[in-house]
């Protein structure tokens, strides 16, 4: 009741968005400090927004363990992000190599390519009407989605688009689905279509998989493959042949897993990402500039490689500030798998520790009075100055299970903004309405209307 509510009044331009995002948290910690207990169910959930113990949890993963339990949410959430001590283990060894320096590098023309697409789109819209209301919201889902359906599966939009669309609505009726436990399993309508929508994911991916795997063994592998896909079925068929036993490796229905979670995160939380930078930099022209100089002045009209990207030391600020107001995923959560003591405190095993990313985010002890104001500045001399030397920014994750796809969305989400800002200028739009809210990542209920014009180059 308190979040439909919560849900139901738009609020002012304010980065002050917990108490919308999250009012039963904000509630309860206002109460009861930044430690507090409740109940799931039949499960105990502790809440901890004490940013020394969070860094406590993410540094022990064997001890504070994934959640196995929440059969609706593993509809989207699987695979690595879910698997726990050995499993996690394997796999991340296994998928390590689809995330190396040099394969990220191979990324940059794809994003790049995909980039320019929406350019001329945006271009032509522009030219014809001088500026134009834009949301940005549907065109970043088609810009990431091509990008990753390229850069992961080395296939086209069209092939990957009944993937992103089929994971979009499953997304919005599992979150409709999750409210109360053991939702799922009751026999409703909603419950029908999320196994109906999982069901054609997984085939269509593994349509994708089986065609690779049959065309590497056609060419008896004299080809090496850098997209996502290819690294991970060789390193996958690699770790098998060079193990004891085929333990050592993944098995078809992991791999399926694997690319599900991989296809839906990696769009959905970098289309978050660039939306909301995005819209602040709408908001904060001063910043909008900064950027395009900085922009300007290291591509100089160019395309932009890896080296270039690197020296966006203020795109790389502003994407810093962006994920720590308004990061994709807004809570962690961890299972204790033994008695555990955590601070002051003794937890047994079993209860669940819940951390709330958006509030430590803004936490005053850590970032100071102004922690609910966007100011890019504080990151100047990178995370660890920007909280003086104390912990408290992780908007994927900390420690050993760190979110293997950071790299990734760091790299789109910076050619993203080089292309558009050497482009565009972006102002916010008198209907836009600043409304966060949770889906399943952090999102716009109402929409990202921006005003689009072209720049003006100077003589």
């Amino acid at each position: 009741m308190i979040s439909k509510e919560a849900k139901s009044k738009p609020m002012n331009f304010s980065h002050d968005i917990a108490q919308r995002v999250s009012p039963l948290l904000h509630k309860t910690f206002t109460k009861y400090g930044k430690i507090a207990f409740t109940w799931f169910g039949p499960r105990p959930v502790v809440l901890i927004n004490d940013a020394e113990m969070v860094k406590d949890i993410f540094s022990k993963p064997y001890i504070f363990v994934k959640p196995e339990n929440y059969h609706i949410i593993k509809l989207l959430i699987k695979g690595l992000a879910t698997a726990n001590k050995d499993i996690w283990s394997r796999h991340r060894k296994i998928i390590n190599p689809a995330f190396h320096l040099e394969k990220l590098k191979i990324m940059v023309p794809i994003f790049y390519s995909c980039c320019c697409d929406m350019v001329r789109k945006w271009e032509k819209i522009v030219t014809e009407n001088g500026s134009y209301e834009l949301d940005l919201w549907p065109n970043l889902e088609i810009l990431t989605s091509n990008a990753l359906s390229k850069a992961a599966f080395g296939s086209n939009y069209e092939e990957g688009k009944k993937i992103f669309d089929l994971q979009m609505e499953l997304s919005e009726l599992v979150m409709k689905s999750f409210p109360l436990p053991g939702a799922s399993l009751l026999p409703t309508k909603t419950n029908r279509r999320v196994k109906e929508i999982a069901k054609q994911v997984r085939s269509s991916i593994q349509g994708i998989i089986t065609k690779r795997l049959k065309a590497m063994e056609r060419e008896n592998a004299g080809i090496s493959y850098d997209d996502l896909l290819g690294v991970l079925l060789e390193s996958n068929l690699r770790q098998i042949k060079e193990g004891v036993n085929k333990n050592l490796g993944m098995s078809m229905e992991e791999v399926i897993e694997e690319c599900e979670f991989f296809y839906f995160a990696g769009h959905e939380s970098t289309s978050v990402l660039i939306m909301w930078a995005i819209i602040l930099l709408s908001k904060h022209l001063d910043w909008q500039e900064h950027a395009r100089q900085e922009i300007l002045q290291v591509l100089g009209g160019k395309n932009p490689d890896f080296d270039d990207l690197s020296r966006l030391k203020i795109v790389n600020m502003i994407l810093l500030e962006t994920l720590r107001l308004y990061p994709p995923g807004v809570m962690f959560a961890r299972v204790l798998g033994e008695t555990t003591k955590l601070g002051n405190i003794t937890l047994p095993c079993g209860v669940q520790v819940n951390i709330p990313t958006l509030f430590v985010h803004r936490d005053q002890e850590i970032w100071g009075n102004n922690a609910n104001e966007f100011n890019p500045e504080r990151f100047s001399e990178g995370v660890a100055s920007s909280t003086n030397g104390k912990f408290g920014y992780f908007p994927f994750g900390f420690g050993p299970r760190v979110c293997i796809g950071q790299n990734f969305a760091m790299l789109e989400a910076k050619i993203a903004l080089a292309m558009f800002l050497q482009h565009f200028t972006f102002d916010i739009s008198p209907s836009y309405v600043h409304a966060p809210y949770l889906v399943v990542t952090l999102q716009a209920q109402y929409g990202a209307q921006v005003i689009l014009r072209k720049v003006v180059k100077s003589e």
